[in-house]
């Protein structure tokens, strides 16, 4: 037998109002017990009391909301975080519980990468709060011997960036400016300070000698800092396709910068790959 619905003859706005509760009551049996099965029976009968998962789909129909792409969202959400099976090979490589040396690390960096391009290879420092000498967070800055692989576009602000930047062309990845031009560019930092590009004294982008440090950027020079509320660093330290002694001299001239009494434990990983503990040198 087919699937019968009881409605109010006449009103159409009262029909229209049933047949969104009867989808929204086939979408929560379909939740609770899969799809239905053939004959199955529905009726829908105008002040029954409504419970749980039914009511919440009723009240996301007559809002407009779509019940299966809510029902879909909630299935993701509730599931636990499953790594591929690709990466979880790739992490059986690595001993968690080893330190490595910088060439076997690289080595091992290499063969877990997991991207068909040139992935990236990070480093992540944890610094040794004791050792910060009373600091919560710390800064600077490196020139990496072999830079980082990636082409950066560094300029240096004039009335024509600005009017650039106006417009809304933005073709730079680090802006350097002379302290005269800070009140110039202080019209635009609503729109360079959500990207990270308004220059600051601290990353010295604000610079007596701009020239100076566009040549600097564009050698390899980079900014690093900690999470905000985490004695933590990140950064690129090359390519994956980078010479091991290559990385090997960006990793050291890092280890330098930052200071290696500081440094509590330190990992490199390439793009989406497992983390790999390296011995400080």
């Amino acid at each position: 037998m087919g699937k019968v619905r009881k409605v109010q003859l006449g009103d159409e706005k009262a029909e229209k109002m049933q047949a969104k509760k009867a989808e929204a009551r086939r979408e929560a049996k379909k939740l609770k017990k899969g799809k239905g099965e053939a004959g199955e029976r529905t009726v829908m009968v105008e002040g029954t009391e409504l419970k749980g998962d039914v009511k919440e789909l009723i009240d996301r129909v007559e809002k407009g909301e779509s019940v299966k792409e809510t029902s879909d969202k909630k299935k993701k959400a509730n599931g636990p975080k499953v790594h591929s099976k690709k990466y979880q090979e790739m992490t059986k490589l690595v001993n968690k519980a080893k330190f490595y040396t910088l060439k076997d690390a690289i080595a091992l960096v290499k063969k877990t990468s997991m991207t068909s391009f040139d992935g990236t290879v990070e480093m992540h420092i944890n610094l040794n709060p004791d050792n910060l000498g009373g600091k919560t967070d710390m800064r600077g800055s490196v020139t990496l011997p072999h830079g980082t692989g990636k082409k950066i576009n560094v300029v240096i602000a004039d009335e024509a960036i600005i009017k650039e930047i106006e417009a809304g062309n933005i073709n730079f990845d680090v802006l350097v400016a002379h302290p005269s031009m800070m009140a110039k560019l202080a019209k635009v930092a609503r729109v360079l300070g959500p990207k990270g590009l308004m220059p600051n004294p601290k990353t010295g982008t604000v610079t007596d000698n701009p020239e100076k440090r566009v040549k600097e950027l564009s050698q390899g020079q980079v900014n690093f800092k900690t999470e905000p509320d985490n004695p933590i660093i990140h950064m690129s330290v090359g390519k994956v396709s980078f010479e091991d002694q290559k990385l090997i001299e960006n990793i050291q001239a890092v280890v330098l910068a930052v200071g290696k009494g500081k440094i509590a434990k330190a990992t490199i990983t390439a793009t989406m790959g497992p983390g790999i503990k390296i011995v400080l040198s």
